[in-house]
């Protein structure tokens, strides 16, 4: 075969490689139980052994492929090792790179277990020293975005370096395979070509292969979170409608509204319509995401209802509001929850009552949200299970999560001088 016809096959080899990764990806995706053992957040040495498994089965059977056919492109061993380890750590990596080198040892190529099982080790290494978790997912196909990312942000953002450490490291990986090949002649299955060119695109294709299934994957795992959004978005409307707004606040609203209708028929109707624009609200269906301003009105038909009840005396409202916060968007019904909260377990039982302190502004890049009150705070061993006891700060806290994985904060202080502070942190979406 002449130089040129090798490299147009090698070209076409690499580019079934490919294919092949995202196909196996796909149809692995598909799988209810793979998604389950995928996204499980548990990584045990049973996790990662049934990960390594099952993901390690379809890497053998690529490997047995290329065997028997005597065509390279099913072969994704070495790409399906660093997978399994930087998915779910170096046991899972070595497991499934241990399975994908059974046929290649039964076809002699002895240095095959010990590179891929490497190779699944190095993939765990890569996990263990990532920022968090999360930015495993951001390893993207698209390698001038990599570049880009790195030279943007590798000043005081460490993930940049990570990806680009996977990516360099992806690189050595696929060039010490070719090396050990061409050293030990029939020990070990690589691709070559003496073109400059080619030998780039056989480690490009590697590196695909590897962030082509992340990002198939990393897109099934947002589907789920945003399913597990609008889950938990359904409860906390149902909380809200059932816990929050329950009948012991609509009938104290309603007794109120019976006492004004005679001595204050103005500020009555005022009550009743700002009760009429809070059940509005939690009826009708929304997005996931709402502007500060509506989230804010919304929590202030609130207040001003509880305090009508309470007495302008015993219940004071102080907001420190940054205009520049208005307009950027956060999750619906995050406030209202936080507001109850503080006025039902914090002042409520007060005789004198208190103050509700709401807070908005934009500090390094973030938004930051407090809810202040000067209630009776809360004692430290209640501290320490304040989610499992309340379900609407639970829920708040774990929607977050789901919305915003690592990149958010939610801190709850009982303060030195009384009271309680709820502080949250999250990136700034604008409208």
């Amino acid at each position: 075969m002449d130089p040129n016809s090798a490299r147009e096959l090698l070209l076409l080899v690499l580019l079934v490689k490919i294919l092949a990764a995202a196909s196996i990806a796909s149809i692995l995706g598909r799988s209810a139980s793979f998604k389950r053992l995928l996204f499980h957040p548990e990584k045990s040495l049973r996790h990662q052994s049934i990960f390594g498994f099952v993901l390690g089965t379809a890497l053998l059977v690529g490997v047995a492929l290329r065997v028997v056919l005597k065509f390279p492109a099913p072969d994704l061993g070495l790409e399906g090792a660093v997978l399994a380890g930087v998915l779910y750590g170096n046991i899972a990596g070595m497991i499934a790179g241990g399975l994908a080198a059974l046929p290649a040892l039964a076809h002699q190529e002895i240095l095959a277990l010990p590179l891929l099982l490497a190779a699944g080790a190095l993939g765990g290494f890569a996990r263990s020293i990532a920022p968090s978790k999360d930015v495993v997912w951001h390893f993207s196909p698209f390698f001038d975005l990599n570049l880009y990312r790195w030279f943007r942000q590798r000043f005081g953002y460490p993930r940049g370096d990570w990806q680009m450490f996977f990516f360099l490291w992806l690189i050595v990986m696929e060039s010490s395979r070719i090396l050990l090949g061409r050293a030990f002649p029939g020990e070990l299955f690589y691709l070559y070509s003496g073109s400059p060119l080619i030998l780039i695109a056989i480690c490009l294709a590697t590196i695909a292969s590897v962030a082509i299934p992340l990002t198939i994957w990393k897109n099934i795992r947002i589907e789920l979170q945003l399913e597990e959004q609008g889950r938990l978005l359904m409860q906390a409307r149902l909380d809200a409608l059932t816990a929050q707004i329950n009948p012991h606040f609509l009938f104290n609203t309603l007794n109120s509204i019976a006492s004004l209708v005679r001595i204050d028929p103005e500020t009555a109707r005022q009550v009743i319509f700002k009760l009429s624009n809070i059940l509005r609200r939690l009826l009708k269906k929304h997005e996931n995401f709402t502007p500060l301003s509506e989230e804010l009105a919304f929590v202030e038909d609130y207040l001003s209802i509880e305090v009508i009840r309470f007495g302008e005396q015993k219940l004071k409202i102080v907001k420190e509001i940054e205009d520049q916060t208005l307009p950027l968007m956060v999750p619906s019904m995050l406030l209202q929850p936080i507001v109850e909260n503080a006025i039902r377990h914090g002042l409520s039982p007060q005789v004198e009552g208190g103050v509700i302190s709401i807070r908005s502004c934009r500090e390094n890049g973030r938004l930051i949200l407090e809810v202040r009150d000067n209630g009776v705070g809360i004692a430290p061993e209640q501290l320490a299970h304040i989610y499992q006891q309340g379900i609407g700060i639970s829920n708040v806290r774990e929607r977050l999560r789901v919305l915003y994985g690592s990149e958010f904060t939610f801190q709850i202080d009982s303060l030195a001088e009384g009271g309680t502070s709820i502080r949250i942190a999250i990136p700034l979406l604008a409208n």
